[in-house]
Protein backbone atom coordinates (compact mmCIF):
# COMPACT_ATOMS: atom_id res chain seq x y z
CA UNK A 1 0.00 0.00 0.00
CA UNK A 2 1.36 3.38 -0.99
CA UNK A 3 1.86 6.15 1.56
CA UNK A 4 -0.90 8.12 -0.16
CA UNK A 5 -3.44 5.32 0.41
CA UNK A 6 -2.41 4.54 3.99
CA UNK A 7 -5.11 5.29 6.55
CA UNK A 8 -4.29 7.50 9.55
CA UNK A 9 -4.17 5.76 12.96
CA UNK A 10 -7.63 4.93 14.31
CA UNK A 11 -6.83 6.59 17.65
CA UNK A 12 -6.05 9.88 15.89
CA UNK A 13 -9.29 9.69 13.89
CA UNK A 14 -11.31 8.91 17.03
CA UNK A 15 -9.80 11.87 18.90
CA UNK A 16 -10.36 14.10 15.87
CA UNK A 17 -14.03 13.08 15.62
CA UNK A 18 -14.63 13.77 19.30
CA UNK A 19 -12.87 17.16 19.17
CA UNK A 20 -14.77 18.13 16.02
CA UNK A 21 -18.15 17.11 17.40
CA UNK A 22 -17.59 18.86 20.74
CA UNK A 23 -15.64 21.82 19.26
CA UNK A 24 -13.14 21.45 22.09
CA UNK A 25 -9.93 19.49 22.71
CA UNK A 26 -10.58 19.64 26.46
CA UNK A 27 -14.12 18.25 26.13
CA UNK A 28 -12.85 15.53 23.79
CA UNK A 29 -10.19 14.52 26.32
CA UNK A 30 -12.84 14.33 29.03
CA UNK A 31 -15.10 12.19 26.85
CA UNK A 32 -12.30 9.82 25.85
CA UNK A 33 -10.68 9.58 29.28
CA UNK A 34 -7.50 11.19 27.96
CA UNK A 35 -5.75 14.55 28.38
CA UNK A 36 -6.00 17.77 26.39
CA UNK A 37 -2.31 17.70 25.34
CA UNK A 38 -2.70 14.10 24.13
CA UNK A 39 -5.73 14.99 22.01
CA UNK A 40 -3.99 18.09 20.65
CA UNK A 41 -0.87 16.09 19.78
CA UNK A 42 -2.87 13.45 17.94
CA UNK A 43 -4.74 16.09 15.95
CA UNK A 44 -1.47 17.81 15.02
CA UNK A 45 -0.05 14.47 13.86
CA UNK A 46 -3.17 13.92 11.78
CA UNK A 47 -2.86 17.40 10.23
CA UNK A 48 0.81 16.75 9.43
CA UNK A 49 -0.03 13.38 7.86
CA UNK A 50 -2.68 15.01 5.67
CA UNK A 51 -0.62 18.17 5.09
CA UNK A 52 -3.73 20.26 5.80
CA UNK A 53 -5.07 22.19 8.81
CA UNK A 54 -8.24 20.63 10.20
CA UNK A 55 -9.04 23.14 12.94
CA UNK A 56 -8.88 26.86 13.50
CA UNK A 57 -7.72 27.38 17.09
CA UNK A 58 -9.22 30.17 19.21
CA UNK A 59 -9.49 31.09 22.86
CA UNK A 60 -13.16 29.97 22.90
CA UNK A 61 -12.40 26.57 21.42
CA UNK A 62 -11.77 25.13 17.99
CA UNK A 63 -13.71 25.22 14.73
CA UNK A 64 -13.34 23.03 11.68
CA UNK A 65 -11.74 24.22 8.47
CA UNK A 66 -13.31 23.20 5.17
CA UNK A 67 -10.98 20.18 5.02
CA UNK A 68 -11.87 19.45 8.63
CA UNK A 69 -15.60 19.44 7.88
CA UNK A 70 -15.03 17.05 4.97
CA UNK A 71 -12.97 14.66 7.11
CA UNK A 72 -15.40 14.91 10.05
CA UNK A 73 -18.34 13.80 7.90
CA UNK A 74 -16.34 10.86 6.52
CA UNK A 75 -15.02 9.76 9.93
CA UNK A 76 -18.43 10.17 11.60
CA UNK A 77 -20.10 8.02 8.93
CA UNK A 78 -17.36 5.39 9.20
CA UNK A 79 -17.56 5.26 12.99
CA UNK A 80 -21.36 5.02 12.79
CA UNK A 81 -20.97 2.04 10.48
CA UNK A 82 -18.52 0.40 12.89
CA UNK A 83 -20.81 1.10 15.85
CA UNK A 84 -23.77 -0.35 13.95
CA UNK A 85 -21.87 -3.53 13.05
CA UNK A 86 -20.62 -4.07 16.61
CA UNK A 87 -24.09 -3.31 17.98
CA UNK A 88 -25.62 -5.93 15.68
CA UNK A 89 -23.04 -8.48 16.80
CA UNK A 90 -23.70 -7.74 20.45
CA UNK A 91 -27.46 -7.72 19.88
CA UNK A 92 -27.25 -11.39 18.95
CA UNK A 93 -25.79 -12.17 22.37
CA UNK A 94 -28.10 -10.24 24.66
CA UNK A 95 -31.91 -10.11 24.98
CA UNK A 96 -31.94 -6.40 25.90
CA UNK A 97 -31.51 -4.26 22.83
CA UNK A 98 -32.97 -0.92 21.80
CA UNK A 99 -32.94 0.28 18.20
CA UNK A 100 -33.59 3.99 17.77
CA UNK A 101 -34.10 5.82 14.48
CA UNK A 102 -33.74 9.60 14.17
CA UNK A 103 -32.13 12.33 12.06
CA UNK A 104 -28.54 13.60 12.02
CA UNK A 105 -29.22 16.86 13.85
CA UNK A 106 -31.11 15.35 16.77
CA UNK A 107 -28.62 12.50 17.15
CA UNK A 108 -25.56 14.76 17.03
CA UNK A 109 -26.62 17.77 19.05
CA UNK A 110 -29.30 16.53 21.46
CA UNK A 111 -29.07 12.78 21.92
CA UNK A 112 -25.33 12.08 21.89
CA UNK A 113 -24.41 14.54 24.69
CA UNK A 114 -27.06 12.89 26.91
CA UNK A 115 -26.78 9.24 25.90
CA UNK A 116 -24.23 8.41 28.61
CA UNK A 117 -26.84 9.35 31.21
CA UNK A 118 -29.28 6.79 29.82
CA UNK A 119 -26.58 4.12 29.60
CA UNK A 120 -25.71 4.76 33.24
CA UNK A 121 -29.33 4.08 34.19
CA UNK A 122 -29.61 0.87 32.14
CA UNK A 123 -26.05 -0.38 31.49
CA UNK A 124 -27.27 -3.79 30.28
CA UNK A 125 -29.27 -2.33 27.38
CA UNK A 126 -27.47 -2.35 24.04
CA UNK A 127 -28.45 0.81 22.14
CA UNK A 128 -28.32 0.95 18.35
CA UNK A 129 -28.84 4.37 16.72
CA UNK A 130 -29.71 4.68 13.03
CA UNK A 131 -29.69 8.14 11.46
CA UNK A 132 -31.14 9.43 8.22
CA UNK A 133 -32.22 12.77 6.80
CA UNK A 134 -35.03 11.06 4.88
CA UNK A 135 -38.60 10.56 6.03
CA UNK A 136 -38.54 8.20 8.98
CA UNK A 137 -40.64 5.03 8.79
CA UNK A 138 -39.92 3.02 11.95
CA UNK A 139 -42.00 0.07 10.76
CA UNK A 140 -39.91 -0.25 7.61
CA UNK A 141 -36.61 0.38 9.34
CA UNK A 142 -37.17 -2.15 12.14
CA UNK A 143 -36.82 0.42 14.93
CA UNK A 144 -38.12 0.02 18.46
CA UNK A 145 -38.42 3.78 18.82
CA UNK A 146 -38.27 6.66 16.37
CA UNK A 147 -37.66 10.30 17.18
CA UNK A 148 -39.10 11.87 14.07
CA UNK A 149 -39.59 15.42 12.88
CA UNK A 150 -42.98 16.23 11.46
CA UNK A 151 -46.61 17.17 12.09
CA UNK A 152 -48.18 15.28 14.96
CA UNK A 153 -51.68 15.27 13.46
CA UNK A 154 -50.90 14.86 9.77
CA UNK A 155 -47.97 12.45 9.99
CA UNK A 156 -48.16 10.42 13.20
CA UNK A 157 -51.59 10.68 14.84
CA UNK A 158 -52.41 7.04 14.09
CA UNK A 159 -49.24 5.90 15.87
CA UNK A 160 -49.84 7.64 19.19
CA UNK A 161 -46.94 10.04 18.75
CA UNK A 162 -45.83 12.16 21.68
CA UNK A 163 -44.52 15.65 20.88
CA UNK A 164 -41.22 16.26 22.67
CA UNK A 165 -40.85 19.91 21.66
CA UNK A 166 -42.24 22.11 18.88
CA UNK A 167 -40.43 23.51 15.87
CA UNK A 168 -38.97 26.77 17.19
CA UNK A 169 -36.62 28.44 14.71
CA UNK A 170 -34.40 31.51 14.99
CA UNK A 171 -31.35 32.78 13.03
CA UNK A 172 -27.88 32.28 14.54
CA UNK A 173 -24.31 33.08 13.54
CA UNK A 174 -20.83 33.08 15.01
CA UNK A 175 -19.69 35.97 17.26
CA UNK A 176 -17.04 36.82 14.65
CA UNK A 177 -19.62 37.02 11.87
CA UNK A 178 -21.81 39.31 13.98
CA UNK A 179 -18.85 41.53 14.82
CA UNK A 180 -18.04 41.81 11.10
CA UNK A 181 -21.63 42.88 10.34
CA UNK A 182 -22.56 45.45 13.01
CA UNK A 183 -25.48 46.64 10.83
CA UNK A 184 -27.28 43.36 11.56
CA UNK A 185 -30.09 44.53 13.82
CA UNK A 186 -33.45 43.54 12.28
CA UNK A 187 -34.74 40.59 10.20
CA UNK A 188 -34.70 42.74 7.04
CA UNK A 189 -30.92 43.18 7.41
CA UNK A 190 -30.48 39.46 6.59
CA UNK A 191 -31.60 39.91 2.98
CA UNK A 192 -28.14 41.18 1.97
CA UNK A 193 -26.07 38.60 3.90
CA UNK A 194 -24.98 35.03 3.05
CA UNK A 195 -27.45 32.48 4.37
CA UNK A 196 -26.82 28.82 5.17
CA UNK A 197 -29.57 26.52 3.89
CA UNK A 198 -30.60 22.98 4.80
CA UNK A 199 -31.48 21.14 1.59
CA UNK A 200 -35.29 21.11 1.26
CA UNK A 201 -37.46 18.04 0.82
CA UNK A 202 -40.60 17.49 -1.26
CA UNK A 203 -43.01 17.94 0.35
CA UNK A 204 -41.38 20.42 2.72
CA UNK A 205 -40.79 18.93 6.16
CA UNK A 206 -39.14 21.80 8.04
CA UNK A 207 -39.02 25.58 8.03
CA UNK A 208 -36.96 27.11 5.22
CA UNK A 209 -35.41 30.55 4.96
CA UNK A 210 -38.22 31.49 2.57
CA UNK A 211 -40.76 30.47 5.23
CA UNK A 212 -38.88 32.46 7.89
CA UNK A 213 -38.83 35.63 5.79
CA UNK A 214 -42.52 35.19 4.95
CA UNK A 215 -43.34 34.87 8.66
CA UNK A 216 -41.67 38.27 9.17
CA UNK A 217 -43.46 39.88 6.22
CA UNK A 218 -40.36 39.99 4.03
CA UNK A 219 -39.40 38.74 0.58
CA UNK A 220 -36.72 36.06 0.69
CA UNK A 221 -33.44 36.80 -1.12
CA UNK A 222 -32.24 34.61 -3.97
CA UNK A 223 -31.02 31.24 -2.70
CA UNK A 224 -27.84 31.44 -4.80
CA UNK A 225 -26.46 34.07 -2.44
CA UNK A 226 -25.97 31.45 0.26
CA UNK A 227 -24.72 27.88 0.69
CA UNK A 228 -26.90 24.76 0.80
CA UNK A 229 -26.01 21.59 2.72
CA UNK A 230 -27.74 18.21 2.92
CA UNK A 231 -26.95 17.81 6.61
CA UNK A 232 -27.86 20.00 9.59
CA UNK A 233 -24.49 19.09 11.11
CA UNK A 234 -22.76 20.82 8.19
CA UNK A 235 -25.06 23.82 8.46
CA UNK A 236 -24.13 24.22 12.13
CA UNK A 237 -20.39 23.84 11.45
CA UNK A 238 -20.54 26.38 8.65
CA UNK A 239 -22.23 28.83 11.02
CA UNK A 240 -19.56 28.25 13.68
CA UNK A 241 -16.88 28.88 11.02
CA UNK A 242 -18.47 32.26 10.23
CA UNK A 243 -19.58 31.40 6.71
CA UNK A 244 -23.04 32.89 7.12
CA UNK A 245 -26.28 32.93 9.09
CA UNK A 246 -28.11 29.66 9.81
CA UNK A 247 -31.56 28.78 11.05
CA UNK A 248 -31.37 27.16 14.47
CA UNK A 249 -33.92 24.61 15.65
CA UNK A 250 -34.29 24.79 19.43
CA UNK A 251 -33.17 22.98 21.48
CA UNK A 252 -30.65 21.28 19.17
CA UNK A 253 -28.02 24.02 19.35
CA UNK A 254 -28.71 25.23 22.90
CA UNK A 255 -25.27 24.04 24.06
CA UNK A 256 -23.48 25.93 21.28
CA UNK A 257 -25.47 29.05 22.18
CA UNK A 258 -24.74 28.62 25.89
CA UNK A 259 -21.00 28.31 25.28
CA UNK A 260 -20.92 31.34 22.97
CA UNK A 261 -19.89 29.46 19.84
CA UNK A 262 -23.09 30.74 18.23
CA UNK A 263 -25.25 33.75 19.05
CA UNK A 264 -28.99 34.19 18.57
CA UNK A 265 -29.69 37.25 16.42
CA UNK A 266 -33.28 38.19 17.24
CA UNK A 267 -35.71 37.42 20.01
CA UNK A 268 -38.41 36.65 17.46
CA UNK A 269 -38.55 32.88 16.90
CA UNK A 270 -40.92 31.33 14.40
CA UNK A 271 -42.92 28.50 16.00
CA UNK A 272 -44.93 25.99 13.95
CA UNK A 273 -47.22 23.03 14.64
CA UNK A 274 -44.43 20.66 13.64
CA UNK A 275 -41.80 19.36 16.02
CA UNK A 276 -39.83 16.37 17.26
CA UNK A 277 -42.10 13.43 18.03
CA UNK A 278 -41.53 10.23 19.97
CA UNK A 279 -43.00 7.21 18.16
CA UNK A 280 -42.98 3.81 19.86
CA UNK A 281 -43.22 1.20 17.14
CA UNK A 282 -42.84 -2.08 18.99
CA UNK A 283 -44.07 -3.72 22.17
CA UNK A 284 -43.23 -1.92 25.39
CA UNK A 285 -40.22 -4.01 26.41
CA UNK A 286 -38.34 -2.97 29.57
CA UNK A 287 -35.68 -1.30 27.41
CA UNK A 288 -38.28 0.66 25.41
CA UNK A 289 -40.13 1.67 28.56
CA UNK A 290 -36.93 2.80 30.28
CA UNK A 291 -35.87 4.90 27.30
CA UNK A 292 -39.30 6.46 26.90
CA UNK A 293 -39.45 7.47 30.57
CA UNK A 294 -35.88 8.83 30.49
CA UNK A 295 -36.63 10.83 27.35
CA UNK A 296 -39.79 12.32 28.87
CA UNK A 297 -37.87 13.29 31.99
CA UNK A 298 -35.16 14.97 29.91
CA UNK A 299 -37.81 16.94 28.00
CA UNK A 300 -39.70 17.88 31.15
CA UNK A 301 -42.87 16.02 30.14
CA UNK A 302 -45.37 14.57 32.57
CA UNK A 303 -46.15 10.87 32.54
CA UNK A 304 -49.19 9.99 30.44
Amino acid sequence: MSRRDRLPPMQALTMFESAARLASFTAAARELGSTQPAVSQRVVQLEEALDAPLFERGHRGVTLTEDGVRLFEAVRNALDTIRLATAEIRAGRTPQTLTLYTDFGFATYWLMPRLAQFKALVPDVDVKIITSQNVIDPSHDQADIAIAFGDEDADWSARGALKLFPERVTPVCSPAFLAAHPQLRTPSDLTSLPLLHLEPTQPARWLSWADWFTAHGLDAPAAHRGITFNSFTLVAHAAIMGQGVALCWAPLLDELLATGQLVELFDAPVVTERGYLLVTQRAATPAVGAFRQWLMDECGLEAE
